[in-house]
């Protein structure tokens, strides 16, 4: 699945890769990670991002491979990047996160029937720069009987402003590096997904 072809996260039902690594034709990697959040809400996702300030609330959200966190903007706002430092198939990561409008690659008009309550699309990049970009990330979350699942793509190798052609992108893009961050977003939801409920109610005061 292409980026062109996000919409399809919002038809019925999964589709047949939502966990795990595929080499697309472009040469990028498209990484899959699907994590079911029993209890959660979309209230519950926007509020940890809105108060997601300090490196120490950082580490919550993953106490292995989180190292340190700041904001360039409002947290969690479009528009905003988020600034990190972070371990990736044990290799420290500095990144430049940017929000940017869901409506950008998918069709917020679909929302509603698809019970999406919650979307953050988001161009990754080197923290070191402010207009290099390398990849593309939606987490994408709908109602379930059990709370949410939320489901995350990332399209690794979309380079701005210096595209690379297929060959280039698979010698410095192995598959690996897509496995890596398939197992380190895993792992972080899972995290987020234990912690949510009872955070929200303990900061929102509601039952």
């Amino acid at each position: 699945m292409e980026l062109t072809e996000a919409d399809r996260l919002l038809d019925a039902g999964h589709l047949d890769r939502e966990t795990g690594v595929e080499r697309l034709a472009s040469g990028q990697l498209l990484v899959a990670a699907l994590t079911p959040m029993p209890r959660a809400t979309g209230a519950m996702l926007d509020h940890w991002f809105e108060t997601l300030t300090s490196t120490e609330r950082y580490k919550r959200w993953h106490p292995i491979d989180h190292v340190w966190m700041d904001w360039d903007g409002p947290p969690g706002a479009v528009g905003s990047s988020h600034l990190v430092h972070e371990y990736i198939g044990g290799e420290l990561q500095k990144l430049r996160i940017h929000f940017r409008e869901p409506g950008d690659v998918l069709d917020v008009s679909r929302f509603a029937a698809a019970e999406i309550v919650f979307c953050r699309y988001l161009r990754v990049g080197p923290l070191a720069s402010n207009d290099v970009w390398t990849g593309h990330g939606i987490h994408l979350a709908r109602k379930t009987c059990y709370g949410l699942e939320l489901r995350t793509r990332f399209w690794l190798g979309d380079l701005e402003p210096e595209p690379l052609a297929r060959e280039a992108l698979e010698a410095v893009l192995p598959e690996s590096t897509g496995f890596a961050l398939m197992k380190h977003c895993s792992e972080e939801m899972s995290f987020l997904a234990d912690l949510l409920p009872e955070l929200y109610r303990a900061e929102t005061a509601t039952s």
